[in-house]
């Protein structure tokens, strides 16, 4: 099965020619060059790595992998980025990274070290619930051994639950972790999201009035 790559690069000409490298590779690839685009599409379609530039418009690559990492999204990420300080690349590792590159890229370097990255990821995160499994790396439920048919914000709300660890999740964290900043949050969708949850699992979730709500795993 092919590999699918999420490239996030705001320099056009470098962003091309990472993508003519890893398409003659034999990668599938996305590639954006602004922050809310990849979280947009990071929605809509699992991918097995990241490619991250640090320093974009809106907000940095480390903005982001902290959104996607408090989300539950744990695709393994490369930072490929100019920045030679120590302190950057001990913020990039500390929010979840798994690897660094510095510019100038080496791209048989960088085919290596994606193989080296995904080698490790061969073992996939799962969590039980009741009788369901999340699994987290690729944002899916399944009953058994079948899979449960859920939106990709039903899942991440999901993940969202389960990392909370029994906390109380607000509505504000909700809408700040599902919506990109041009989006506009919904609390009837959220209502939808958390209904659609509790046919799954009503045991697991309080609804706490005029805040958010519980998730409690009566597994863990």
């Amino acid at each position: 099965m092919a590999v699918r790559v999420l490239i996030l690069e705001d320099d056009k000409l470098f962003n091309e020619t990472l993508q003519d490298f890893l398409e003659e590779e034999g990668y599938l690839l996305d590639a954006v060059m602004d922050p809310y685009s990849a979280l947009d599409l990071t929605y809509e379609k699992r991918y097995d790595i990241y490619l991250f530039d640090v320093n974009l418009p809106y907000e940095s690559g480390f903005d982001l992998l902290g959104k996607l990492r408090s989300a539950g999204d744990m695709t393994p990420t490369i930072f490929l980025t100019s920045r030679e300080d120590k302190e950057s690349l001990a913020e990039g590792f500390g929010l979840g990274a798994d690897d660094y590159m510095k510019k100038p890229i080496d791209f048989d370097e960088l085919q290596l070290r994606i193989d080296a990255l995904l080698r490790r990821q061969t073992r996939t995160h799962c969590v039980r619930i009741g009788e369901y499994t999340l699994d987290v790396k690729n944002k899916i439920l399944f009953h058994q051994e079948e899979e449960v048919e859920l939106t990709v914000k039903v899942i991440e709300l999901l993940m969202l639950f389960v990392q909370s660890k029994g906390d109380v999740v607000s509505n504000t964290f909700i809408k700040e972790q599902l919506w990109t900043a041009n989006q506009m949050p919904s609390d009837g969708s959220i209502r939808v999201y958390v209904t659609q949850l509790k046919k799954l699992f009503p045991e697991h979730i309080t609804n706490i009035r005029g805040v958010g709500y519980k998730f409690r795993n009566l597994d863990a």
